[in-house]
């Protein structure tokens, strides 16, 4: 580890003994694709103040940071990342309820979200009830499914910019888009989203989000590790479509497969990083080729790739 990196990590300690760091933490255990490289640093904020604390040491000791939810849309490559990685996931998940409106922190996974929300019998969640990402993530894309999205129920994000410095944003302030808002532009992290939900039925949305996950399960390979929805979706069709209409269902590049339940979605047999990229890409030609539509990565990919010396 650089000197540089050793001083930030003894000065973090020295403020807050208590925040969880990782040396060379491989980050193919915090990923569902589970593949990529270690982390140089690898933290655990508890708190928005240990978030907070992160960022403006980070800023005071020039370390570039990446910051990371669940790892669910994310492809970290072979060589790791270099600096520090801020996991916000687990760690900061509570959710508080009063009449319709939900407050949750980042961490929180869209799952408990969902399930918050029914409980309390609000609606405008079920889509969400299985997505394997976290909240901050979620509103990071806008995620969505089943014709729902998080830019329906959202009101309020807030967070810090990547120096340590608070914001909040109103639902019109986030510029949402198709899987995009003006976070995907912005170097800041979500600490808290507030959303708004329609009164529903206990019952009636336990109901839907049972079928959802049964439709879920018999359309998704998600026994296999990957990475959700591999392509965006084209302005018209549907990537899965393009792919299975190519005939690459099947198609393999080292460990890397495309799945042959669902076309849209890329899975790791027991491949590596650079397995999976050469695999995109080789569907990215072939699709162009045979459709004339170029398909753009729904997943985020960060990292380096591994050095190859020579001999």
């Amino acid at each position: 580890m650089s000197y540089v990196l050793e001083d930030l990590v003894n000065a973090l300690h020295a403020k807050e003994p208590a925040l969880r760091l990782e040396r060379q933490a491989v980050m193919a255990a915090y990923t569902t694709l589970h593949l990529g490289g270690p982390a140089d640093v690898l933290a655990h904020p508890a708190t928005p103040e240990q978030l907070q604390l992160l960022l403006r040491e980070a800023a005071r000791h020039q370390v570039p940071v990446t910051l990371m939810g669940h790892g669910s849309n994310t492809v970290v490559r072979d060589g790791g990342i270099r600096g520090l990685v801020i996991r916000v996931c687990r760690e900061m998940r509570e959710i508080t309820v009063e009449g319709s409106v939900i407050r949750a922190q980042a961490g929180a996974m869209l799952t408990a979200l969902a399930m918050a929300a029914a409980e309390h019998e609000l609606g405008g969640l079920t889509f969400a009830s299985g997505i394997p990402g976290t909240v901050g993530g979620g509103v990071y894309m806008n995620a969505g499914a089943y014709g729902g999205e998080m830019c329906q129920v959202v009101t309020r994000v807030e967070g810090f910019d990547m120096a340590g410095e608070p914001f909040s944003y109103g639902r019109a302030d986030m510029n949402f888009g198709h899987r995009y808002s003006r976070l995907m532009d912005e170097d800041k992290v979500v600490t808290y989203v507030t959303c708004q939900c329609p009164h529903a039925k206990r019952e009636e949305l336990l109901k839907e989000m049972v079928e959802l996950n049964r439709r879920r399960a018999e359309k998704q390979p998600l026994q296999q590790p990957s990475a959700g929805s591999t392509f965006k979706r084209p302005r018209d069709g549907y990537a899965s479509a393009l792919i299975d209409q190519c005939g690459l269902k099947g198609l393999s590049v080292g460990g890397a497969r495309v799945s042959e339940k669902h076309a849209g979605f890329l899975v790791n047999q027991g491949g590596t990083a650079a397995d999976f990229l050469a695999l995109m890409a080789k569907v990215q030609t072939i699709v162009y080729e045979k459709t004339g539509v170029m398909l753009e990565p729904e997943v985020r990919i960060v990292g380096e790739d591994c050095l190859v010396h020579a001999l």
